[in-house]
């Protein structure tokens, strides 16, 4: 990765496995990458595509100690593993998006529910109607750097007369 190269990233690139049996074969290909594998060890390098579709998400990489030949079920067996893969990191993404939404939109939801009781705290307190509570709960946050929805609950709870956002220093 380092040196923008290796059969990883020409496999992400194909989106089709990249095969090496033998490491030493392919310095001329990657000179860098070889030259770190094998002082790693590394003497054999195999790539598969994690893909869906038309999707690469990444490579699936098989190292080898000694020199490893695939054939032709080895590479279906471990491209059938890079899928299988692929598909549950998919998955985990999804279902972490959607958490992820779920939880902005509850946030929003319970964000809402405050600031509508405080519109009609400050309505109520004010003799005002609620369009016109949202307007001085909004200034007051506003002109204090808050977010509205802290101020809400201040009204709420009681730590912000909501007398007090009627006046000239609001």
């Amino acid at each position: 990765m380092q040196h923008s190269q290796g059969p990883c990233l020409d496999c992400y690139q194909t989106k089709e496995p990249v095969i090496v049996p033998d490491l030493s074969e392919a310095a001329d290909r990657w000179p860098e990458f070889v030259a770190q594998a094998a002082g790693a060890g590394v003497r054999s390098v195999h790539a598969f595509p994690m893909r869906l579709r038309n999707r690469v998400i990444g490579a699936l990489n098989v190292f080898g100690q000694a020199p490893l030949p695939l054939d032709a079920d080895d590479v279906k067996v471990i491209q059938a593993l890079a899928d299988v893969a692929t598909i549950a990191i998919i998955q985990e993404r999804a279902i972490t998006a959607a958490e992820t939404l779920t939880q902005q939109l509850q946030g929003a939801l319970n964000s809402r529910v405050v600031i509508e009781q405080a519109k009609g705290v400050v309505a109520q307190s004010n003799g005002l109607g609620v369009d016109e509570a949202f307007t001085l709960l909004r200034t007051h946050a506003r002109g204090r750097s808050l977010r509205l929805t802290d101020v809400a609950h201040d009204v709420i709870t009681g730590a912000l007369d909501p007398t007090s956002l009627g006046g000239t220093d609001s």
